[in-house]
């Protein structure tokens, strides 16, 4: 058994059943292992950004790692926008990079870079292999570090000879630690600030966004008149008919503002303390009010649902969730596409318990408002701001979940970063439907210039801003990557689209043209 062969071998014990791969010269006896390991499946990719992508939406619905199988730092680095994503929605990850044989590294090969300065921005875990009896033990160590409370990306480099050489066999696999409660002083903490009633809020990230962690925040919130906030951008949130109704902190730091603006406490639940995503003149990085009084009940790497279920104890909560806002399921919409119908349509017609992958971005604000009483469905968004992100991680999903139809909310300019994903849901035949939503514009960047107080924008501007000239052909696009293309331009034809996907197996990919 070579190096390469005891890796896989441990990685399967370990619980690992994916391998998202762009290999090349170096990973060749890894690729070759992945044979005598049939209970790994291996995906390809054709571009890095998608494998690391789809392993972060992989890892969103099964809170397990995959493997991403990359080529030597360049491409790693074709990966790194995705992994800064990973990283932020803190999901376990498990990266194996391979590298030039050790005797090769000193003649400097044109291939050859710092692999490690290039992983550990993004990594929680960094490891270089040194000898192939080493790669079983190390490859414990990263899936181990990876599943580490609330999850890591792990980097193992690994040079080809500790892949090709004769090693030992597989290695044991150590199970990290369950993630700890909160202790009795953040709780007591916690339940002295609830009596603020509706000038405190619960603000929820990460576990605390699932349906437990929901109806026990509900619980408390109902029996302290608090509200209830959750993160602009969340990893893994459950939404839908009968789940309590959950603020969403808005985008832009004046609305933030304004929404915690009565606040004198907040009170932190698997989510860090909210902060404007950038800086602007004028306007604090921090978004709580001067003076409003944060507390801490449970960290990320800490057990959120045991948390809020021991705070609703605390403050005397009635033991079942308050029924949910009776809000009827909205209907298809009519007429011409814009955000609003688009959002009101899909609503109206997303099978029950769908994934929704949201990289709509300024198309896809209004359907969060729109689908609280659609039916139950996980609702995944992009955690790090670092567009390209939906395409992959809508990939990930399905492969993880294939009784489940995926729906990627896609913006067309952030869709061309990843658009090679089609193609590896098609080859797949994996059951996603993306809603390109096509306003033919970096429609968030004309809105920033407007804000800055450019309200007419000179040419060189506008087209750094525009995707016209030319126009780009998403169906062609879609149907040569082997996905079958729709072109919508009102609700109505948006609506038998989704109907005919929904319908069928299979990726399809509809241009909704707004």
């Amino acid at each position: 058994m070579n190096g390469a062969e005891s890796a896989l071998h441990t990685a399967q014990a370990a619980g690992i059943d994916l391998c998202l791969a762009n290999p090349g010269t170096t990973e060749m006896p890894l690729v070759a292992a992945l044979e005598g390991v049939p209970g790994i499946r291996a995906v390809l990719g054709l571009f890095e950004g998608v494998c690391t992508g789809a392993a972060d939406g992989y890892a969103r619905m099964t809170g397990r790692p995959a493997l991403t199988l990359l080529h030597l730092g360049p491409g790693f680095a074709n990966g790194i926008a995705n992994l800064h994503n990973a990283r932020r929605a803190r999901v376990p990850l498990v990266n194996l990079i391979g590298d030039h044989a050790t005797w090769h590294l000193g003649f400097d090969a044109p291939l050859t870079s710092d692999i490690v300065s290039l992983a550990a921005p993004v990594s929680g875990f960094v490891r270089t292999t040194t000898a192939a009896t080493d790669l079983a033990g190390d490859l414990a160590a990263a899936v181990s570090a990876a599943l580490e409370p609330p999850g890591k990306v792990a980097s193992l480099i690994v040079p080809a000879d500790c892949q090709w050489e004769e090693a030992s066999g597989p290695a044991p696999f150590a199970a990290p630690p369950s993630p700890s409660a909160p202790d009795a002083a953040a709780l007591a903490a916690a339940a002295d600030a609830l009596g603020a009633g509706e000038r405190c809020a619960l603000f929820l990230g990460g576990d605390a966004l699932g349906e437990r962690g929901q109806r026990a925040a509900a619980r408390a919130a109902a029996a302290t008149g608090s509200r209830l906030i959750a993160e602009t951008f969340w990893r893994r949130m459950e939404r839908g008919a009968g789940l309590p109704a959950v603020e969403r902190l808005p985008y832009f730091p004046e609305q933030a503002m304004e929404a915690l603006g009565p606040l004198s406490d907040l009170v932190l639940v698997g989510a860090t303390e909210p902060v404007a995503f950038f800086g602007y003149p004028g306007l604090p990085s921090r978004l709580a009010p001067e003076g409003c009084r944060i507390h801490v009940l449970a960290r990320p790497e800490e057990d959120a649902e045991a948390g809020l279920e021991a705070l609703a104890e605390r403050v005397g909560a009635a033991r079942e969730a308050p029924p949910a806002a009776s809000a009827p399921r909205p209907g298809p919409a009519s007429g011409a596409l814009d955000p609003a119908t688009l959002g009101r349509t899909l609503a109206a017609l997303q099978p029950d318990h769908a994934i929704v992958v949201d990289e709509g971005a300024t198309s896809g604000l209004p359907y969060y408002l729109l689908s609280a009483a659609a039916p139950p469905h996980s609702f995944l968004t992009l955690t790090g701001g670092a567009i390209g992100q939906g395409p992959p991680c809508a990939t990930g999903a399905a492969l993880a979940c294939p009784d489940r139809r995926v729906i990627a909310l896609q913006a067309d300019g952030s869709g061309m970063y990843t658009l090679q994903a089609l193609w590896t849901q098609a080859r797949e035949g994996l059951d996603v439907t993306t809603v390109l939503c096509a306003n033919r514009s970096y429609r968030i960047l004309q809105i920033e210039l407007g804000r800055s107080g450019i309200t007419a924008p000179g040419p060189k501007a506008r087209a750094l801003t525009d995707l016209t000239h030319p126009e780009i052909e998403w169906c062609s696009l879609a149907r040569g990557l082997g996905v079958p293309a729709d072109r919508v331009e009102s609700a109505e034809g948006l609506a038998r689209a989704l109907a005919a996907s929904f319908s069928e197996p299979g990726p399809r990919l509809i241009e909704a043209m707004l």
